[in-house]
């Protein structure tokens, strides 16, 4: 049930609810600020996790997908939890779930131990999110919904720019496991506050869950992104056509048909797919879902890269994020403003040309790519993300009927979420060949009888005795693996490059899509 199915009750307790608004906002922005910091705090952390769990990527990867995945899979249920346990209630158990476990995370002792906590933690940030917005929009009158929204908004924008930062001084100063502790005060001081604040609510109509389509959809994406993330794990010998593999993508497929077919035929759906068939909906939802695949897949690999391969410290990875966030909080505003006097098309394109530049800079990044050469991109980027969200949305909810809208919110943030974790899986897999094949390649390239080899080995032979101390014949040994060593550094950038490179073409591609949209000054006016 929407919010707009339920007028007159939000205008009665709108009219005689005792709590104060602005402060209702503020506890709200506390949730909300916890939620989109911890999706960001964790990636300067990365390098740290690999270290010490001894895993690669492909498997690290899965602490962002798990978190990601369970906030999609939780967030299309939240309104139907809020209108019949109360939004209060429920705000209070997300905010909850999210604190413990943040706090499990912080005692987990393996990555496979760490993943499993991180789903409860995306779990309760997957309430959090829709829940607090629906509270902040039914104690607010419609002329003040435009600024408390901004509010809330500054509160996401802030987590951005502040949790690759945070995190990378509380990893260099403490342990990785601090940037989960750092949670569990907030959280509390979050709990206490709603529940000394906040009114409850709680809807008067009574409609039926639809467990069938949340089992199906569960099952379907966590198969789905499993077979994804793990074809090239070291522990699957038989690769992507293993019986493993195999049996996780008909699992999905079945299982995908299946909430399809229930959610296409079922009154009262947990996503409303039929809304797909609305041209700008359909259109902006495929534009979101590609964005997710190329922004969400790459974002995580920069912080280890430029720990792992330029030798920053995890706190000078975050220093590098911090005027992301800023950017795109200023820029925002003027998009909304672009988006209410011209063609919303002409800023989201803007914004998208503007991140596929970004994506196609960083597919040149190397050993020896300076400070200067990271940053400009990251600059953009933040101009870019604040150009595209507000016009898309926009576009995007244009025909909708007001009694759908929050299910096509719901909807549309659902898959963009869905497409980050597609693209995490996808993209990390991608990464694992592309680091074999340069590997080999490079490999190839080593002749032994070669004059220039042997000079190579020789310097790094007389290095080895110089400055370690070796003996002459310790020193080779030394000298080739030092060799080795760089050429799977060298390797492992040109994959990260070439990720970069496949998510600035899928960047592109969504420029393709926004030419069908339809944006008449009759439909922007309604």
């Amino acid at each position: 049930m929407s919010l707009q199915d339920n007028k007159p009750a939000i205008a009665a307790v709108v009219q005689e609810g005792t709590a104060n608004k602005w402060l209702v906002l503020l506890s709200v922005m506390i949730g909300t600020f916890m939620s989109v910091l911890d999706a960001t705090i964790v990636s300067v952390a990365f390098p740290k996790m690999m270290a010490v769990f001894s895993v690669s990527v492909d498997q690290i990867e899965w602490v962002m997908t798990a978190y990601m995945l369970a906030f999609a899979v939780v967030l299309p249920s939240s309104g139907w939890i809020a209108d019949r346990f109360g939004y209060k209630r429920t705000y209070i158990a997300g905010l909850f779930l999210f604190t413990l476990g943040s706090l499990a995370c912080s005692f987990s002792w393996n990555e496979n131990i760490l993943i499993l906590f991180r789903i409860f933690q995306g779990a309760g940030a997957g309430f959090l999110m829709p829940v607090g917005m629906a509270i902040v929009t039914r104690v607010f009158p419609p002329k003040q919904r435009g600024v408390a929204l901004g509010f809330w908004g500054i509160a996401a924008a802030a987590s951005v720019s502040l949790g690759p930062m945070v995190g990378g001084y509380l990893v260099d100063n403490f342990s990785w496991h601090s940037i989960f502790d750092i949670n569990v005060p907030i959280g509390i001081l979050g709990v206490v506050a709603v529940m000394v604040i906040q009114d409850e609510y709680k809807s008067h109509v009574r409609e039926k869950f639809d467990i069938a389509g949340f089992i199906t959809m569960t099952i379907g994406l966590g198969t789905l992104l499993l077979a994804f993330a793990t074809g090239n794990s070291k522990w699957n010998t038989g690769g992507w056509t293993s019986p493993f593999i195999l049996t996780n993508f008909f699992v999905a497929a079945v299982s995908l048909i299946l909430f399809i077919i229930i959610e296409i035929n079922i009154k009262q759906p947990i996503l409303n797919l039929r809304l797909l068939l609305n041209r700008n909906f359909g259109l902006s939802t495929l534009i979101m879902f590609i964005f997710g695949i190329a922004f969400f897949g790459n974002a995580f690999l920069l912080p280890i890269y430029v720990q792992n391969s330029l030798g920053y410290t995890a706190f000078q990875a975050g220093l590098l994020f911090f005027p992301v966030g800023i950017l795109q909080a200023i820029v925002a505003p003027i998009a909304g403003q672009l988006t209410d006097r011209l063609n919303p098309k002409i800023p989201a394109l803007i914004g998208i040309t503007i991140l596929g530049i970004t994506m196609f800079l960083l597919s040149f990044l190397s050993l020896q790519t300076t400070k200067s050469q990271i940053l400009f991109p990251l600059y953009l980027r933040g101009i870019g993300m604040g150009l595209v969200f507000t016009p898309l949305s926009t576009i995007a909810l244009l025909n909708i009927p007001n009694q759908q809208l929050a299910q096509a919110s719901g909807l549309f943030n659902t898959i963009r979420q869905v497409g980050g974790s597609f693209g995490i899986a996808a993209l990390g897999t991608i990464l694992t060949q592309r680091v074999i094949f340069h590997t080999q390649i490079y490999g190839e390239q080593l002749n032994p009888n070669s004059p220039l080899f042997g000079h190579v080995i020789e310097n790094l032979k007389q290095y080895a005795i110089h400055a370690v101390g070796s003996s002459p014949v310790e020193a080779i040994s030394q000298a080739k693996i030092l060799l080795l060593k760089n050429i799977t550094s060298q390797a492992f950038v040109q994959g990260i490059s070439n990720d970069f490179y496949i998510g600035a073409v899928l960047t592109f591609i969504m420029i393709i899509p926004l030419f069908f949209l339809k944006t008449g000054k009759k439909s922007l006016n309604r």
